[in-house]
Protein backbone atom coordinates (compact mmCIF):
# COMPACT_ATOMS: atom_id res chain seq x y z
CA UNK A 1 0.00 0.00 0.00
CA UNK A 2 1.23 3.87 -0.74
CA UNK A 3 -0.68 6.54 0.74
CA UNK A 4 0.50 10.10 -0.15
CA UNK A 5 -0.21 13.05 1.98
CA UNK A 6 -0.82 16.80 0.42
CA UNK A 7 -2.36 19.78 0.07
CA UNK A 8 -3.76 20.96 -2.86
CA UNK A 9 -3.76 24.56 -3.62
CA UNK A 10 -7.30 25.95 -4.74
CA UNK A 11 -9.47 28.99 -5.29
CA UNK A 12 -10.47 29.12 -2.03
CA UNK A 13 -7.81 28.03 -0.08
CA UNK A 14 -5.60 24.43 0.87
CA UNK A 15 -7.75 21.39 0.66
CA UNK A 16 -6.36 18.28 2.06
CA UNK A 17 -5.99 15.07 0.25
CA UNK A 18 -4.68 11.16 0.02
CA UNK A 19 -3.32 9.93 -3.11
CA UNK A 20 -3.31 6.11 -2.62
CA UNK A 21 -1.83 3.99 -5.43
CA UNK A 22 -1.29 -0.26 -5.69
CA UNK A 23 0.84 -2.09 -3.12
CA UNK A 24 2.99 -2.98 -6.02
CA UNK A 25 5.30 -0.84 -7.07
CA UNK A 26 5.06 0.41 -11.27
CA UNK A 27 3.30 2.88 -12.48
CA UNK A 28 2.53 5.45 -13.59
CA UNK A 29 -1.42 4.37 -13.01
CA UNK A 30 -4.78 5.60 -14.68
CA UNK A 31 -6.05 8.68 -12.32
CA UNK A 32 -9.39 8.40 -10.37
CA UNK A 33 -10.86 10.92 -7.92
CA UNK A 34 -13.41 9.50 -5.65
CA UNK A 35 -15.93 12.04 -4.11
CA UNK A 36 -16.47 11.60 -0.63
CA UNK A 37 -19.81 10.97 1.11
CA UNK A 38 -21.23 13.71 3.44
CA UNK A 39 -19.67 12.06 7.14
CA UNK A 40 -16.36 12.98 5.68
CA UNK A 41 -12.74 11.43 5.37
CA UNK A 42 -12.44 8.85 7.93
CA UNK A 43 -11.29 5.44 7.59
CA UNK A 44 -14.08 3.62 5.82
CA UNK A 45 -13.14 6.04 2.34
CA UNK A 46 -9.95 5.55 3.06
CA UNK A 47 -10.05 1.73 2.35
CA UNK A 48 -12.82 2.04 0.06
CA UNK A 49 -10.17 4.33 -1.96
CA UNK A 50 -6.95 1.75 -1.04
CA UNK A 51 -9.05 -0.96 -2.71
CA UNK A 52 -10.07 0.66 -5.85
CA UNK A 53 -6.48 1.87 -5.75
CA UNK A 54 -5.39 -1.63 -5.69
CA UNK A 55 -7.40 -2.69 -8.99
CA UNK A 56 -4.50 -0.19 -10.58
CA UNK A 57 -5.38 3.05 -10.54
CA UNK A 58 -3.87 6.51 -8.51
CA UNK A 59 -6.97 7.39 -6.46
CA UNK A 60 -7.67 10.69 -5.09
CA UNK A 61 -9.43 11.57 -2.23
CA UNK A 62 -9.87 15.28 -1.57
CA UNK A 63 -11.23 16.71 1.85
CA UNK A 64 -14.27 18.20 -0.11
CA UNK A 65 -15.28 19.99 3.01
CA UNK A 66 -12.00 21.81 3.46
CA UNK A 67 -13.20 25.31 3.91
CA UNK A 68 -15.27 24.37 7.01
CA UNK A 69 -11.86 22.93 8.41
CA UNK A 70 -11.30 22.16 11.51
CA UNK A 71 -13.82 19.53 11.40
CA UNK A 72 -13.84 15.67 12.64
CA UNK A 73 -15.63 13.57 10.56
CA UNK A 74 -19.42 11.92 11.74
CA UNK A 75 -20.40 8.78 12.77
CA UNK A 76 -23.17 7.45 10.58
CA UNK A 77 -25.31 5.86 12.88
CA UNK A 78 -24.62 8.79 14.95
CA UNK A 79 -26.39 11.07 12.42
CA UNK A 80 -29.63 9.24 11.98
CA UNK A 81 -29.69 8.79 16.03
CA UNK A 82 -29.42 12.61 16.12
CA UNK A 83 -31.37 15.50 14.76
CA UNK A 84 -28.27 17.70 15.75
CA UNK A 85 -25.68 15.57 14.44
CA UNK A 86 -28.15 15.61 10.75
CA UNK A 87 -28.25 19.27 10.93
CA UNK A 88 -24.89 19.91 10.85
CA UNK A 89 -25.11 17.20 7.92
CA UNK A 90 -27.38 19.11 5.97
CA UNK A 91 -24.95 22.37 6.98
CA UNK A 92 -21.84 20.82 5.76
CA UNK A 93 -23.59 19.49 2.46
CA UNK A 94 -25.09 23.01 1.91
CA UNK A 95 -21.49 24.73 2.18
CA UNK A 96 -20.91 23.15 -1.37
CA UNK A 97 -22.24 24.48 -4.67
CA UNK A 98 -21.96 24.03 -8.27
CA UNK A 99 -19.33 27.24 -8.42
CA UNK A 100 -17.05 25.54 -5.62
CA UNK A 101 -17.52 21.91 -6.56
CA UNK A 102 -16.01 23.18 -10.17
CA UNK A 103 -13.45 25.57 -8.62
CA UNK A 104 -12.10 22.89 -6.24
CA UNK A 105 -12.23 19.95 -9.42
CA UNK A 106 -9.74 22.14 -11.63
CA UNK A 107 -7.22 21.94 -8.74
CA UNK A 108 -7.70 18.13 -8.02
CA UNK A 109 -7.29 18.08 -12.23
CA UNK A 110 -4.29 20.21 -11.90
CA UNK A 111 -2.66 18.02 -9.53
CA UNK A 112 -3.14 14.68 -10.80
CA UNK A 113 -1.63 16.41 -14.47
CA UNK A 114 2.11 17.25 -12.54
CA UNK A 115 2.04 13.72 -10.50
CA UNK A 116 4.46 11.48 -11.99
CA UNK A 117 1.92 8.54 -10.17
CA UNK A 118 -0.72 9.23 -12.42
CA UNK A 119 -1.64 8.28 -16.46
CA UNK A 120 -3.78 11.29 -17.76
CA UNK A 121 -4.69 13.34 -19.62
CA UNK A 122 -8.37 11.83 -19.23
CA UNK A 123 -9.42 10.28 -15.52
CA UNK A 124 -12.03 8.69 -13.91
CA UNK A 125 -14.53 10.18 -11.25
CA UNK A 126 -16.54 7.89 -8.73
CA UNK A 127 -18.60 9.44 -5.64
CA UNK A 128 -20.77 8.14 -2.99
CA UNK A 129 -24.19 9.92 -1.51
CA UNK A 130 -23.52 13.39 -1.62
CA UNK A 131 -20.09 12.64 -4.04
CA UNK A 132 -22.42 10.83 -6.33
CA UNK A 133 -23.61 14.74 -6.79
CA UNK A 134 -20.20 15.95 -6.89
CA UNK A 135 -19.17 13.41 -9.28
CA UNK A 136 -21.66 14.20 -12.06
CA UNK A 137 -21.15 17.78 -11.26
CA UNK A 138 -17.82 17.96 -12.50
CA UNK A 139 -17.96 15.81 -15.42
CA UNK A 140 -20.53 18.20 -16.73
CA UNK A 141 -18.09 21.17 -15.87
CA UNK A 142 -14.82 19.25 -17.20
CA UNK A 143 -16.49 17.30 -20.08
CA UNK A 144 -13.60 16.50 -21.75
CA UNK A 145 -11.40 14.99 -18.85
CA UNK A 146 -13.02 11.83 -17.77
CA UNK A 147 -13.58 8.35 -19.69
CA UNK A 148 -15.73 7.11 -16.64
CA UNK A 149 -18.10 9.10 -14.35
CA UNK A 150 -19.86 7.05 -11.18
CA UNK A 151 -22.53 7.99 -9.13
CA UNK A 152 -23.19 5.31 -6.30
CA UNK A 153 -26.56 5.90 -4.44
CA UNK A 154 -25.73 9.88 -5.32
CA UNK A 155 -28.46 12.18 -4.36
CA UNK A 156 -30.39 15.42 -6.13
CA UNK A 157 -28.97 13.99 -9.73
CA UNK A 158 -31.87 15.52 -11.10
CA UNK A 159 -33.80 18.40 -8.86
CA UNK A 160 -35.61 21.55 -10.14
CA UNK A 161 -32.84 23.20 -8.46
CA UNK A 162 -30.81 25.60 -10.98
CA UNK A 163 -27.78 23.94 -10.72
CA UNK A 164 -28.99 20.41 -10.40
CA UNK A 165 -26.16 18.18 -12.37
CA UNK A 166 -28.51 17.10 -15.00
CA UNK A 167 -28.50 20.43 -16.69
CA UNK A 168 -24.80 20.25 -17.13
CA UNK A 169 -24.11 17.34 -19.11
CA UNK A 170 -23.91 18.05 -22.69
CA UNK A 171 -20.64 17.54 -24.13
CA UNK A 172 -19.56 14.62 -21.38
CA UNK A 173 -17.38 12.66 -23.81
CA UNK A 174 -17.18 9.64 -21.05
CA UNK A 175 -19.20 6.84 -19.74
CA UNK A 176 -21.65 7.67 -17.17
CA UNK A 177 -23.06 4.75 -14.59
CA UNK A 178 -25.44 5.29 -12.22
CA UNK A 179 -26.14 2.74 -9.44
CA UNK A 180 -29.79 3.36 -7.70
CA UNK A 181 -30.75 2.66 -4.21
CA UNK A 182 -34.56 0.78 -4.32
CA UNK A 183 -35.43 3.54 -1.89
CA UNK A 184 -34.00 6.64 -1.79
CA UNK A 185 -36.18 9.81 -1.14
CA UNK A 186 -32.87 11.93 -2.35
CA UNK A 187 -33.25 10.51 -5.83
CA UNK A 188 -36.75 9.41 -6.75
CA UNK A 189 -38.08 8.02 -9.63
CA UNK A 190 -39.22 11.34 -11.58
CA UNK A 191 -35.45 12.33 -11.07
CA UNK A 192 -34.28 9.22 -11.95
CA UNK A 193 -36.72 9.73 -15.41
CA UNK A 194 -35.41 13.41 -15.79
CA UNK A 195 -31.35 12.03 -15.41
CA UNK A 196 -32.46 9.15 -18.13
CA UNK A 197 -33.63 12.15 -20.57
CA UNK A 198 -30.91 14.51 -19.95
CA UNK A 199 -28.25 12.12 -20.85
CA UNK A 200 -29.90 10.52 -23.90
CA UNK A 201 -30.74 13.72 -25.46
CA UNK A 202 -27.18 14.87 -25.18
CA UNK A 203 -25.96 11.59 -26.53
CA UNK A 204 -23.73 10.48 -23.06
CA UNK A 205 -23.47 6.61 -23.10
CA UNK A 206 -24.58 5.72 -19.72
CA UNK A 207 -26.49 3.15 -17.58
CA UNK A 208 -28.79 3.97 -15.18
CA UNK A 209 -29.62 0.62 -12.76
CA UNK A 210 -31.84 0.09 -9.91
CA UNK A 211 -30.02 -2.04 -6.78
CA UNK A 212 -32.99 -3.86 -5.71
CA UNK A 213 -33.49 -4.40 -2.03
CA UNK A 214 -30.53 -1.48 -1.81
CA UNK A 215 -31.26 1.86 0.47
CA UNK A 216 -29.47 5.04 0.15
CA UNK A 217 -25.90 4.11 1.76
CA UNK A 218 -25.61 1.09 0.62
CA UNK A 219 -21.84 0.32 -0.92
CA UNK A 220 -20.29 2.12 2.42
CA UNK A 221 -19.42 -0.44 4.98
CA UNK A 222 -20.10 2.33 7.77
CA UNK A 223 -23.18 2.94 6.82
CA UNK A 224 -26.54 1.49 8.75
CA UNK A 225 -27.98 0.94 5.10
CA UNK A 226 -24.80 -0.98 4.17
CA UNK A 227 -26.09 -3.83 2.08
CA UNK A 228 -22.82 -6.46 1.51
CA UNK A 229 -24.38 -8.21 -1.75
CA UNK A 230 -25.00 -4.49 -3.39
CA UNK A 231 -21.57 -3.59 -2.66
CA UNK A 232 -19.85 -6.28 -3.76
CA UNK A 233 -21.96 -5.66 -7.30
CA UNK A 234 -20.64 -2.00 -6.74
CA UNK A 235 -17.57 -2.92 -6.89
CA UNK A 236 -17.54 -5.41 -9.59
CA UNK A 237 -19.66 -2.72 -12.09
CA UNK A 238 -17.30 0.23 -10.69
CA UNK A 239 -14.05 -2.12 -12.01
CA UNK A 240 -15.31 -3.20 -15.13
CA UNK A 241 -16.41 0.39 -16.45
CA UNK A 242 -12.66 1.85 -15.08
CA UNK A 243 -10.83 -1.10 -16.96
CA UNK A 244 -13.02 -0.51 -20.17
CA UNK A 245 -12.46 3.28 -20.54
CA UNK A 246 -8.94 4.07 -18.45
CA UNK A 247 -7.43 0.98 -19.08
CA UNK A 248 -8.63 -0.23 -22.81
Amino acid sequence: MSRIQATLQTRDGHCPALLFTPAESGGPWPGVILCMDAFGIRPTMEKMAQCLADDGYAVLLPDLFYRLAPLEPLEPAQVFADPSLMQELMRRVGSLDRDRKLADAAAFLDFLDHRPEVAGPRYGIVGYCMGGNVALTVAGGFPERFAAIASFHGGHLASEAPDSPHRFVAGIRGRVYVGVAVEDPSFPPEQQERLEAALREAGVPHVIETYPGARHGFAVPDNPSYQPAAAERHWQVLFDLLRSTLRA
